[in-house]
């Protein structure tokens, strides 16, 4: 056995149809003469892959490989066609690099327009209104580029097809390729009276206003994707597609973390001492009240269950988490000086205050 053609492909001899084939279409795209061309390595290792794969691929062939027996291949690419049939079997029309005959119109470009929502608009879900500049299909030949609908014929170059097969020499012989047809562009067809609104390209430049729906629980950077409401093609082809990347604008009354929100509230030291009730803002609006028990301390936080942000996709909410702050005055009168001072007395504490004249 002169090569190992497992070895060239790079698969095990008990590879299946389908991986000998991955792994010729994985080498071809790299090696092949279009895709390096004048690199005599390259294309040497394209055929060594082409070779291994005409022997591994057919059974007859690969039986008598694996047995041992001699294989002529002398004449296996010979004739006008012969690495194109390969190819064509492989990747389909002779597409090497995926793209075939084009032959379908141009998909219009997509559109990245930027839309801010307020947190309450993010929590439950909104509408925002968004205008852009966009290429629209031309209304005035509807998209065909020709005048009056007419004006359109096949291209003598394709003959409709969109793309062409050109022959080039290489040290395998003469090779084919698909490309797209250089006179119409992929198109298939030549104008010959073109639309004066859009100039032929059956789109025009114009602004475009949109009411969308921002889905409950998004965040900032989240990016909507709207099918084919971006630019026209243009000459019938597809639209391209509208993605809007939400901003949600900072609320001072709240911190976000993901589905849940913070609040902040202060309460004074007899406050936190003896409890309290306080009222707390809801991201849906109004209030609701928190009761604060006696001795809480600094920093202590509570728990309010489902009140914080939707969860994106899931409609159940997060949590909002009330933390509490102790002020400490600094600015009290001798009344209330002398009141803390009996009170420290009270609980032992000492107190660096001046003594109490009385």
């Amino acid at each position: 056995m002169a090569r190992d053609y497992y070895k060239i492909l790079g698969v095990g001899r008990d590879a299946t149809n389908e991986e000998i084939k991955k792994a010729f279409r994985l080498i071809a795209r790299s090696t092949h003469p279009d895709a390096k061309p004048g690199n005599p390595e390259a294309e040497s290792r394209f055929r060594e892959a082409a070779e291994a794969y005409e022997v591994l691929s057919d059974p007859d062939r690969r039986r008598r490989y694996d047995r041992g027996d001699t294989i002529d291949l002398s004449d296996l690419f010979s004739g006008f066609g012969g690495f194109d049939d390969l190819l064509r079997s492989v990747f389909g029309d002779g597409s090497l690099f995926g793209s075939g005959p084009s032959g379908r119109p141009t998909r219009g470009g997509d559109i990245l327009v930027g839309a801010e929502v307020d947190l309450a608009g993010a929590a439950f879900g909104t509408e925002v209104e968004i205008q852009f500049r966009t290429r629209k299909t031309c209304e005035v030949c509807s998209g065909s580029g020709a005048k009056d609908g007419e004006g359109v014929t096949t291209c003598p170059e394709c003959r409709g097809a969109g793309s062409v097969r050109m022959a080039r020499r290489s040290l395998f012989g003469t090779m084919m390729t698909v490309g797209t047809c250089p006179t119409c562009h992929g198109e298939g067809a030549l104008i010959t009276t073109p639309c004066p609104a859009c100039s032929g390209s059956g789109a025009v430049e114009g602004d475009a206003t949109m009411t969308v729906e921002v889905p409950a629980g998004v965040s900032s950077g989240t990016r909507l994707r709207l099918t084919g409401r971006g630019q026209s093609g243009g000459r019938h082809g597809p639209p391209g597609d509208l993605y809007v990347e939400v901003h949600v604008s900072p609320d001072p009354r709240f911190e976000r973390h993901d589905a849940d929100l913070v609040h902040g509230v202060t309460i004074g030291i007899s406050q936190a001492s003896l409890g309290t009730r306080v009222s707390i803002p809801l991201i849906e609006g109004g209030e609701t009240d928190l009761d604060i028990p006696a001795g809480t301390q600094p920093g202590a936080v509570f728990r309010m269950s489902g009140l914080g942000i939707t969860r994106l996709g899931r409609g159940t909410r997060g949590d909002l988490h009330v933390v509490v702050t102790v002020s400490v005055p600094t600015d009290l009168t001798h009344e209330e000086e002398d009141l803390l001072g009996q009170w420290a007395d009270l609980r032992g504490e000492r107190t660096d205050r001046p003594a109490s004249a009385g």
